[in-house]
C-alpha cells in the first residue's frame, strides 16, 4: 500500500479489501449516507480492482477513520478526476484527516496528469468548504442535476 502521513494521520491506498476494512468503511458510510446500502466485501473488491477508481483511507493510531474515492475518468476533452464520498468519522473531525485524504488525491491525481478536478459539497458542510478552497478548488458556475433511474 502507497502512504503520505500528515501529522499522526497516514493516508494509505487500498489494494487488498478485508472483512475489517469491509466493517470499518461501514460503519463510516452510514456516517455519510443514510441511504447507502451495506458495504461488503464484493463490493470493495469491486471498487478497489476498477481501473477508474482509488480508494484513499486514512488511519489514526492504526483504525480506519476516514475514506475518500477519486474517480478517473476519460472523455473526448481529456482525462478528468471527481472526488466523491469524502468522510471523516465524527470523533475526529476538525483535526486534519479530511485535508490529509484531499490532498493525497490531489497528488495521485496529479500523478496521473488530469485535465482537472472536481468535487461537490453541501453548502451546509461550512468547515469541508472552507477547506476545499483552501486547496486551490474554486467554486463552478454550474447546476448539478441528478436522475435517479
Amino acid at each position: 500500500m502507497s502512504h503520505a502521513q500528515q501529522g499522526s494521520v497516514v493516508v494509505e491506498l487500498l489494494t487488498e479489501p478485508t472483512p475489517d476494512i469491509v466493517a470499518a468503511l461501514g460503519g463510516l458510510v452510514s456516517q455519510l449516507s443514510t441511504s447507502a446500502p451495506p458495504l461488503s466485501l464484493a463490493m470493495l473488491e469491486q471498487i478497489v480492482n476498477s481501473p477508474a477508481t482509488r480508494l484513499l483511507l486514512a488511519r489514526h493510531d492504526g483504525d480506519v477513520v476516514g475514506a475518500l474515492t477519486l474517480v478517473l475518468y476519460a472523455i473526448p476533452t481529456g482525462l478528468r478526476g471527481r472526488i466523491e464520498d469524502v468522510v471523516v468519522d465524527r470523533a475526529l473531525r476538525g483535526r486534519g484527516v479530511g485535508a490529509a485524504l484531499t490532498e493525497a488525491a490531489i497528488e495521485l491525481a496529479r500523478a496521473t496528469d488530469v485535465r482537472t478536478l472536481d468535487l461537490s459539497s453541501s453548502p451546509a458542510r461550512e468547515s469541508a468548504n472552507r477547506l476545499y478552497r483552501r486547496l486551490g478548488f474554486a467554486a463552478r458556475d454550474s447546476v448539478v442535476y441528478r436522475l435517479q433511474p
